[in-house]
């Protein structure tokens, strides 16, 4: 490990213009690439105390023996030689973006004398225009079939159509007319390439005037008798409805945007794009990130951008060909979605502006149509995020290695077949409760699942969750000693119950499984060093010495254990550090779930409690018939009183008393996003 002091430029070298800088270790590898509006400024940032950086930037500074940089004009050109660094060197403690699966476009090669379309995949080529991606190749070859009835162009390969052309007789295609035959003459070259042209303009969204104009030739066959002929054009418009009409309409005003979504947490997150061309979903798009170095999420919207439209940028350059360069125009829309603003939205916006042409505007969708898609947009961000890490964790071989990872970190005995994972959560001290989740060899157990109420010494609560903390696992543990007492006195067998002399007795009712009964090999709390003391203190208390006892911290994903000063450390990419995440996340999401659960009952009853003559029998009458609190909100009074037991006077009180507690929600309650940042962890 270098000392940064050891190369940190002189005072007064580094100048204060917009730039990028590289940071190259020992064997002058180029290990990070950054911008700056003023290089000085970022520079210096790196070269302060290292106690005072971000863990994975002390890291960078301390592999790094040199740094060097490149001033340039303006921000813009910043933005655009830094992406150009990044893909030239892939430097190691930059973000890294991995597609989430392999996506197929269709491709229409305008670079050949004659263009040719078909399914391609992997990097995109000088002198093709794509049109994608698509979830499936069947998809593609699905539209195309329908299209090549108006626009027969050349689809097969370079080996067909040399053989055709010296032959002199067309493939399968050209007979059936769905190719215009170009290898034998049939149509000009020069008007073959016109037709790809067209078939790219429907593609790119077009499609209004290939419609009108047959419809408009199709009028005419049918004015001059052609009858046969106006048929075919018939049939050609559906198709063209047909190819049109497999994409949902999703904005209606025929918006051209990218919708970005983002869903992730330390380490990686998943990333997803809806390419929306005309008001309908044209592609979509996905990836997974793994954030190398310490990042917000505006800046890996910004490296994201870069992503996504810097080689859109990169085929302008260099005198790129026309066609090129309106595929690069083309791949820009006028809108961009995004969930948070980049650092700098004007700086992006004029980078986007510079590669389209025309002016692209970089925004959060606040409401209507494009927020509603910008919410669809993100939940296939979390299905991809969860399917990611389900089939990391679905691979047998990885989750023993995850296990054993973890066994050597913790330097436990032996692999932890079985890990309990316990989490609290509650909105401001109230509704407190606690989940415990169970993963056996790598996987959940979710049968095994258990949720707490927190009592607190006077039942009220928890003073705080450290003490919830101590809570949960004293009550979990303790029912796991009387279990297990009672197992030794009483053995259980599918046949009947076992007495204390060893006779079976045959009337005796097999015992269900016990909930408690299994003790985990290892015990992973959500939280540092005080949950971590707490929960090591109830299991003193207890007696319980053959459990392992961890926490994993959120902030920098540090495993923390009973008494140590310091945490234990584990590689980004640990199989073993995904499994303790993927049992933490499910230990918070099973608590958030079971603690609004307990929230929405609790104002249910307290709606309830105020009506006078209202007791239990008649709660649970109205809960019963209308299903929800909210049901019974938009009821009427005539309805309420057609309950059992109800009458006029009763259920117009019962309105009265919800619309009172409806005003009183809305009044104090919070947005969503809101709500979530209060839950406690």
């Amino acid at each position: 490990m270098a000392d940064p002091a050891t190369y940190r430029p002189k005072p007064g070298e580094i100048p204060t213009s917009p730039g990028v800088y590289r940071f190259r270790d020992e064997h002058g590898r180029v290990i990070y690439v950054g911008k700056a509006k003023n290089l000085r400024a970022r520079l210096s940032s790196y070269f302060q105390d290292v106690t005072n950086l971000h863990e994975r930037t002390r890291r960078m500074v301390s592999t790094a023996a040199s740094v060097e940089w490149t001033m340039v004009h303006t921000e813009v050109e910043a933005l655009a030689l830094e992406f150009t660094w990044i893909k030239e060197f892939d430097p190691r403690f930059n973000v890294k973006y991995r597609d989430d699966k392999s996506y197929p476009y269709l491709a229409v090669t305008m670079g050949e004398q004659v263009p040719r379309a078909q399914v391609m995949r992997g990097a995109k080529r000088p002198g093709t225009r794509y049109f994608g991606p698509y979830g499936h190749a069947w998809a593609i070859r699905e539209t195309l079939d329908l299209l090549l009835r108006v626009f027969p162009i050349r689809t097969c390969s370079a080996g067909v159509y040399k053989r055709a052309h010296q032959t002199g007789r067309p493939c399968l295609l050209g007979y059936i007319d769905k190719c215009s035959a170009p290898c034998v003459g049939r149509i000009g070259i020069e008007d073959h390439r016109q037709l790809a042209l067209d078939f790219c303009d429907f593609m790119a969204g077009d499609t209004a005037r290939f419609e009108k104009r047959l419809t408009q030739r199709m009028q005419e066959a049918a004015a001059e008798l052609d009858y046969e002929q106006a048929a075919r054009l018939r049939d050609d418009i559906q198709a063209l409805r047909r190819a049109t009409e497999k994409n949902a309409v999703v904005l209606r005003d025929g918006t051209d945007a990218d919708v970005f979504a983002l869903v992730g947490d330390e380490l990686e997150a998943a990333v997803q794009v809806f390419h929306v061309r005309g008001g309908r979903i044209r592609g979509q798009r996905g990836w997974i990130v793994e954030k190398v170095e310490d990042i917000t999420d505006a800046e890996l919207v910004e490296h994201l951008l870069q992503q996504v439209y810097g080689p859109a940028e990169e085929s302008l350059r260099g005198g790129a060909d026309p066609q090129d360069r309106v595929a690069a125009r083309d791949a820009v829309p006028r809108e961009v979605l995004v969930p948070v603003l980049p650092p700098d939205p004007d700086q992006v916006m004029a980078w986007l502006t510079g590669v389209r042409g025309a002016r692209v505007d970089v925004r959060v969708p606040q409401r209507g149509d494009k927020r509603e898609l910008a919410e669809t947009v993100r939940k296939n961000a979390e299905h991809a995020l969860a399917l990611h890490r389900t089939r990391r964790a679905g691979d047998l071989t990885t989750r023993s290695q995850a296990l054993q990872e973890i066994q050597e970190a913790l330097g436990m005995d032996q692999a932890p077949l079985r890990i309990e994972c316990y989490d609290v959560s509650h909105t401001q001290g109230t509704y407190q409760s606690a989940s415990m989740v169970v993963f056996e060899d790598g996987l959940p157990r979710k049968s095994e699942y258990r949720s707490f109420s927190i009592r607190g010494p006077e039942g009220e609560g928890a003073r705080d969750d450290t003490a919830a903390m101590h809570e949960v696992i004293t009550r979990r543990f303790r029912r796991y000693l009387q279990e297990r007492s009672r197992l030794g006195e009483v053995e259980v067998d599918t046949m009947g119950e076992e007495t204390a002399s060893g006779e079976i007795a045959p009337d005796a009712p097999v015992e269900k499984s016990r909930r408690f009964a299994y003790p985990p090999n290892l015990v992973v709390v959500d939280g540092g060093p005080p949950q971590v003391a707490a929960a090591a203190r109830a299991l003193e208390e207890l007696g319980v010495t053959d459990v392992a006892l961890c926490g994993l911290a959120k902030r920098l994903e540090e495993v923390w254990l009973p008494g140590e000063d310091y945490p234990v450390i584990l590689q980004r990419a640990s199989e073993g550090l995904y499994l303790l995440q993927r049992v933490r996340d499910e230990a918070h999401r099973f608590a958030i779930t079971q603690h609004r659960r307990r929230r929405s009952k609790g104002m249910t009853a307290s709606a309830l409690d105020d009506v006078p003559g209202l007791g239990p029998a008649r709660k649970k009458a109205l809960l019963s018939h209308f299903g929800s609190l909210k049901r019974l909100r938009a009821a009427s009074v005539e309805e309420i009183a057609t309950v059992r037991g109800m009458g006029e006077r009763t259920a117009a009180a019962v309105l009265a008393a919800l619309g009172a507690s409806s005003q009183a929600e809305g009044g104090s309650a919070a947005p969503e996003a809101g709500r979530a940042g209060m839950l406690g962890a």
